[in-house]
């Protein structure tokens, strides 16, 4: 039950997000924007959900995981439900700011729970199976926003929202216990949380699985962001189209997600899973920006979502194993940890959503571009400041002696 719960609040970031994705450009219609201002709506929620991971993370250190999970669920049902009513895009871009700066509580404390219950090897199984729960709600999110649309405007997407997050409130409060002992609770206040994130930020090892996490993130949230008017305005597909499509790449990274949990763990060191995942990602980012650039001329939809369902599947790669990784090296500060983890992905997140629409809604270079950028950028930061073969040559040299 514990694993269902926490796979229910590591969906909160999708549902919030691609439930919303199929409208998209009814919000352009509808609120007498621009696509760029349209998908300030997603960077809002994005950089709501960053910052707030800054404050729940210590707050969850020093008070436990219970009480600021709930709370950030309250609040989030209270925006979310304003959302639903919102007037204005105006309105509506703060509301997502709020709902999403609430929703963080539930993906920071989730990564802090599983840290306080596993270590290694099993920690890196757990990300995997929280990987195929939550994967179902990008999966499910946007055939569900398809449908609602059918009967409905793009208010009831929130409508239904505010009802799955009232269900998992519920959930949360008869079903999680509290995971984190008090004798293992930090005392100090926000002067004690800052110096502990700098603490981590000092170990060039966690700040580079950190960052690259964030860059692989952003390649993911540039397709999340872009490819509501990639495959429905440019290729001209309709909205259940959309989400059909959305979920195909969904179940692609679930099952690559799986593959890692259940059979590269403990076979294949994290280290090298997550370089052929990041490998991956570059050469499919490559591959979508030579079709949607026209080197190989008008090659059409089919070639363009099969780009895009490699790279989805690659994050089930890069994500859980960057997670891993850089929890695995902060044991004593799990909620600041995760905090920073989940600040930095949606911060880079948030910066690359708007630039995948700079060049209008006619043309999907700019998505593979930022895809492309961001994809290299986590290779160099793995590369650079991780330096996984010194993590070999070490593990050699303690086989050699033991």
């Amino acid at each position: 039950m514990v694993t269902l719960v926490l796979g229910g609040l590591t969906a909160v970031p999708p549902l919030s997000m691609d439930m919303y994705l199929p409208a998209l450009p009814e919000v352009t219609r509808s609120l007498h924007t621009s696509a760029a201002t349209a998908q300030l709506t997603l960077t809002a929620c994005l950089t709501g959900m960053a910052l707030g991971q800054l404050v729940v993370g210590p707050m969850s250190d020093k008070w436990g995981r219970r009480r600021p999970l709930l709370i950030g669920l309250l609040v989030y049902i209270l925006a979310t439900a304003i959302c639903a009513l919102a007037p204005t895009v105006e309105l509506l871009v703060g509301f997502r700011l709020l709902q999403g700066l609430a929703g963080a509580a539930g993906i920071v404390i989730a990564r802090a729970v599983v840290r306080d219950l596993y270590d290694g090897v099993e920690m890196a199984r757990f990300f995997s199976t929280l990987m195929l729960i939550s994967g179902v709600a990008p999966i499910v999110a946007p055939l569900i926003g398809g449908q609602v649309l059918r009967f409905t405007d793009w208010h009831g997407v929130f409508v239904v929202l505010t009802a799955i997050g009232i269900a998992l409130t519920a959930v949360v409060w008869r079903c999680l216990p509290e995971t984190l002992a008090p004798e293992k609770r930090h005392s100090g206040g926000t002067v004690e949380a800052l110096r502990t994130m700098k603490s981590l930020l000092a170990d060039r090892v966690f700040t580079g699985y950190m960052i690259a996490g964030g860059f692989a993130f952003a390649a993911l949230f540039a397709y999340i962001s872009a490819s509501p008017f990639v495959i429905q305005e440019i290729y001209g597909a309709s909205p259940q189209t959309f989400s059909l499509l959305f979920g195909v790449n969904s179940i692609g990274l679930i099952i690559v997600g799986q593959i890692n949990g259940k059979i590269l763990v403990g076979r294949v060191s994290l280290d090298k899973a997550l370089a052929f995942g990041l490998a991956v990602i570059v050469l499919a980012a490559a591959a979508l920006l030579l079709m949607t650039s026209g080197v190989f001329g008008d090659v059409g939809l089919v070639p363009v979502a099969a780009g895009l369902f490699v790279l989805m599947s690659a994050m089930g790669l890069a994500m859980p194993n960057t997670n891993a990784l850089a929890l695995m090296r902060t044991p004593h500060a799990a909620g600041s940890a995760s905090a920073l983890l989940g600040t930095s992905s949606f911060l880079v997140g948030a910066i690359a959503s708007p630039l995948v629409g700079i060049a209008g809604e006619a043309t999907a270079v700019p998505m593979a571009v930022v895809q492309l950028v961001c994809a290299l950028a986590a290779i160099a930061c793995f590369a650079g400041m991780c330096r996984p073969w010194q993590h070999s040559a070490r593990t050699t040299r303690e086989g050699t002696d033991h």
